[in-house]
């Protein structure tokens, strides 16, 4: 088939990868990778210029996202569904865990980057609360 009809992407190693870079927007894949295990997330990041969406394709995802304006002061966490589409709104700090067979589409604009992308680091007490958060949706110590 003409690559100029349908282009075809994938991405199956560790990490995150952008995919698709149109005018505005991006698609990426996010998998599991060794530093967003629960014990190694110690920063939360947003982003000051657009929304994210999450989508989980397979496995599981726990996605949690702050209150607070310069500094989380509190932590929310959401065990993603697959299917369902997940919007983190723009300027709200989040990160995520995911298990080792996880696999999300993210859509993001295409001009995010670390430059308007800032991270604030999580406090001892917020980074055990993660941690304290994921065992309890996931019934137990983490597992990925």
């Amino acid at each position: 088939m003409n690559k100029g009809l349908l282009e075809i992407h994938e991405h199956a190693a560790e990490g995150y990868k952008p995919l698709v870079d149109f005018e505005h927007w991006r698609v990426a894949v996010l998998n599991f990778s060794p530093d967003l295990l629960p014990e190694n997330l110690t920063r939360m990041q947003r982003h000051n210029e657009t929304d994210e969406v999450f989508v989980l394709l397979a496995g599981r995802c726990i996605l949690f996202v702050g209150e607070g304006r310069d500094r989380v002061s509190r932590i929310h966490a959401q065990d993603l569904q697959p299917g369902h589409v997940y919007n983190v709104k723009q300027a709200v700090w989040h990160t995520h865990t995911l298990s080792f067979d996880a696999r999300v589409l993210v859509v993001e604009n295409r001009d995010t980057t670390y430059d308007n992308s800032p991270f604030t680091p999580l406090s001892q007490e917020q980074h055990r609360e993660v941690i304290d958060l994921t065992a309890a949706l996931w019934n137990g110590p983490h597992k990925p």
